[in-house]
């Protein structure tokens, strides 16, 4: 996971702003996100029972001013089916024992997830086949007519 800080100095005062960056363009504030813990499934050894590993991120989409709107659309028409009633995105991960390691697996299926969206879609140009491919099929058409003809027990009156 990428560092998350963001500084920026006014004139003598520092502000720090803690961002879940995606690429050069497009960041978000961890303000937006809800991290939840909970006991995670699976082995564990003797810390099975006392730790809480399996993160669990919560995202409002559709509230969030974050992002540009045509990614926001893309977005939520992509991954309609992972979005809750709310427009909230839930992602769940408990594949490590350590809750950090989960936290940053949480982030960068999101960042995957809006990777995907980013950049719109190319639109696709109408194609013909060419003069030489519809005679070829035609040619291959024949061809194929004249094997099956020759395949048929002549009929006697």
């Amino acid at each position: 996971m990428r560092p998350i800080y963001s500084v920026c100095f006014l004139g003598t005062h520092c502000c720090l702003t803690v961002m879940f960056h995606i690429n050069d363009h497009l960041q978000i504030p961890l303000q937006e996100f809800d991290l939840s813990f909970a006991r995670s499934g699976g082995p564990g050894g003797q810390n099975v029972n006392k730790v809480a590993s399996k993160a669990t991120l919560r995202w409002a989409v559709k509230d969030s001013p974050s992002l540009p709107p045509g990614i926001k659309e893309r977005f939520i028409s992509k991954y309609s089916s992972r979005l809750s009633s709310d427009g909230e995105l839930i992602i769940v991960s408990q594949r490590f024992r350590d809750q950090k390691k989960n936290i940053d697996d949480c982030f960068d299926k999101l960042r995957s997830m809006i990777d995907h969206v980013v950049l719109p879609p190319i639109p696709r140009r109408p194609t013909k086949p060419s003069k030489a491919s519809k005679l070829r099929t035609a040619e291959s058409k024949i061809r194929r007519a004249k094997v099956k003809q020759q395949r048929r027990t002549p009929i006697d009156y």
